[in-house]
Parts: structure tokens; sequence; C-alpha cells
């Protein structure tokens, strides 16, 4: 009932930039959270930044001070700006959503998975 498609994903320089985004499409009522999150090889999945309603963000340790997390409630997308990017980036980025599908008579609960982007981060 809910796509999340993340896009911006690829190969940087350490120190470089990148920005992901995540869009949702579906018949959204309302979005609660969005998170991202990413998993290395051999690495447990990790929560890297979320944002919910009222812009309330929340970081890893590991990039806080270099990502930043932000939507655009009107496009019911959400971007992650990375700046100074470490080898120790590299994964495979997902985003996830959770909130309310449906219409003001009819609202069910979703959790969705994007499919995630690639972000290797090489000299």
């Amino acid at each position: 009932q809910v796509q999340l498609v993340e896009s911006g994903g690829g190969l940087v320089q350490p120190g470089g930039s990148l920005r992901l985004s995540c869009a949702a499409s579906g018949r959204i009522f309302s979005i609660n959270r969005i998170e991202w999150y990413r998993q290395a090889p051999g690495n447990e999945r990790e929560l890297v930044a979320t944002i919910a309603s009222g812009s309330m963000t929340n970081y890893a340790d590991s990039v806080k001070g270099r990502f930043t997390i932000d939507r655009d409630n009107t496009k019911n997308t959400v971007y992650l700006q990375m700046n100074s990017l470490k080898s120790e980036d590299t994964a495979v980025y997902f985003c996830r959503a959770g909130g309310l599908v449906g219409d003001l008579y009819n609202r069910q609960v979703f959790d969705t998975w994007g499919k995630g982007t690639q972000v290797t981060v090489s000299s």
C-alpha cells in the first residue's frame, strides 16, 4: 500500500558528500516517522537518522555533525545529506517509514522499508 524508493547513492571519495532521497507513494494519510538505516557487509543493520512529525530529528553518534535528515512533506520525500564521508560509511542505505494509510474514515497503520541504495566511499 505504501512504497518507498531510495535514490542518490553512488561512489564518492573520502571527505565528499552525497544526498540520498526517499520518496513515499501510495494511499498515505500521514507519515509519523521516517528513518534511515544502513547495512555494511557482514554487519547488522543500524539506525542512522530519524525524523518524526514536527521535524524532530535524532542521529547515531557515528554520524552526528556530518549527516542531516530533513523532509519535504509536500512531496512525501525525506533526504539524508551526508558530508565528510568516511570509508566506514560504506553500506547499503535503507529508508523505513511508519504512519497511516487510507482516508479520514478508514485508516490502517503501515510500516514499510525501501529496497536500499548503495553508498561506497573509496579513493
